[in-house]
């Protein structure tokens, strides 16, 4: 049984940076794709980035292309998601979610998913 916590959220000035980090026990995650998705008040949860924690394929939504960078630490059994260049656009809780590498779920998909974690909330305001 495999659970996730992400932590790392918090509030920061525009222009900043922030990294996130998705830390997961019960089993190992060389086999599963992770995604990060964010959702903002009053909006629809959407992908951001993805990686297949196999071979190292990664995603990213344009809204944060060349902003964000999405890593894995296996022996540490985490993923994490440097966000540089934070706006205000990108406030929102921010989700770690993983689902087996052969199930072939992916971003953007939103509801396929296996696992979620509780997520952390991003709040980039001056």
């Amino acid at each position: 049984q495999l659970q996730i916590v992400e932590s790392g959220g918090g509030l920061v000035q525009p222009g900043g940076s922030l990294r996130l980090s998705c830390a997961a026990s019960g089993s190992a995650l060389d086999n599963y794709n992770i995604g990060w998705y964010r959702q903002a008040p009053g909006k629809e949860r959407v992908g951001i980035s993805c990686i297949n924690n196999s071979d190292g394929t990664t995603y990213y939504a344009d809204s944060v292309k060349g902003r964000f960078t999405i890593s894995r630490d296996n022996a540490k059994n985490t993923v994490y998601l440097q966000m540089n260049s934070l706006k205000s656009e990108d406030t929102a809780r921010y989700y770690c979610t993983a689902a087996p590498v052969d199930t072939g779920i992916w971003c953007p998909s939103t509801y396929a998913w296996y696992y979620w974690g509780k997520g952390t909330l991003v709040t980039v305001s001056s």
